[in-house]
């Protein structure tokens, strides 16, 4: 079975649409003839992308400006989406702390929690009874290497990216035979037009330039992977060798080594 096709009432959601991964996964979307629904907190970002793949494509780009780890924000959203024809969501927003967590502001390490882990299990669940109804859907869920591992000093974005890595697997395995597609994106280091996330990255030669991969290639790849309902791309030199060390090396050795790393990013 393959995803449903674009038409003039469905649409494509993709949250974390105002940058980097967000951004190229709505104009690979755009590309391929869907109408969007673009969602993150910034919405004069969104409503610049949503003029210009609109100018581009010729497709329809609604906005929604949402903070998802809000719950009251999000529960509008939630309800929408189990209200209309949702052909692929893109469950991509997230984001990273670094250093102990004991250091950190316990009301920033849960809003983490709730956008990269609370947030794609309410916008899954929202959207997945339609998609069953109608026997075709996607859903691709920006996991993360990160999530194959214990990485001190990287201890709740590691966490909630398990959980998206695992939740994303397991519900593939649920829906087989129902025309519904799921796929895992855990990647490394990916090139956006974030200045911070870089700067944390190759800041001292943290992350060499090599290993990066772009926005866009992410974005292609991942998207072909759905349509051929794998259930995992990693992209990504850093991405699989996480992922090799994540299922084989023992976790005794593997996270020293990775909290070394994250310790740096901390400082």
């Amino acid at each position: 079975m393959s995803l449903p096709a674009p038409t003039s009432d469905n649409r494509a959601v993709v949250t974390g649409a105002s940058s980097g991964i967000g951004t190229a996964l709505a104009a690979e979307l755009a590309a391929r003839g869907y109408s969007l629904i673009l969602v993150a907190r910034r919405g004069e970002l969104l409503a610049d992308l949503a003029r210009r793949l609109t100018e581009r494509h010729g497709i329809t780009a609604e906005v929604r400006a949402v903070d998802l780890s809000d719950r009251d924000q999000r529960r509008p959203l939630a309800q929408e989406l189990a209200d209309r024809d949702i052909a692929i969501l893109c469950n991509n927003a997230g984001v990273a702390t670094f250093g102990a967590v004991a250091d950190l502001d316990p009301d920033f390490e849960r809003a983490v929690m709730e956008l990269n882990a609370v947030a794609v299990h309410d916008l899954s669940l929202a959207a997945l009874p339609g998609m069953i109804a109608r026997g075709a859907g996607g859903i691709l869920v920006t996991g993360s290497a990160a999530g194959n591992m214990p990485i001190p000093n990287n201890t709740t974005y590691a966490a909630s990216k398990a959980f998206a890595n695992s939740f994303a697997e397991s519900l593939r395995g649920e829906l087989r035979g129902k025309g519904v597609h799921v796929t895992l994106l855990a990647p490394g280091p990916v090139r956006t037009d974030n200045p911070e996330q870089t700067e944390a990255f190759v800041a001292d030669n943290k992350v060499p330039e090599f290993i990066w991969v772009s926005a866009e290639h992410t974005a292609k790849l991942s998207l072909d992977a759905l349509a051929r309902n794998k259930m995992r791309v990693v992209p990504g030199l850093l991405g699989k060798g996480m992922s090799v060390a994540g299922q084989y090396a023992p976790r005794a050795l593997s996270a020293p080594i990775a909290g070394a790393l994250y310790r740096r990013l901390g400082n």
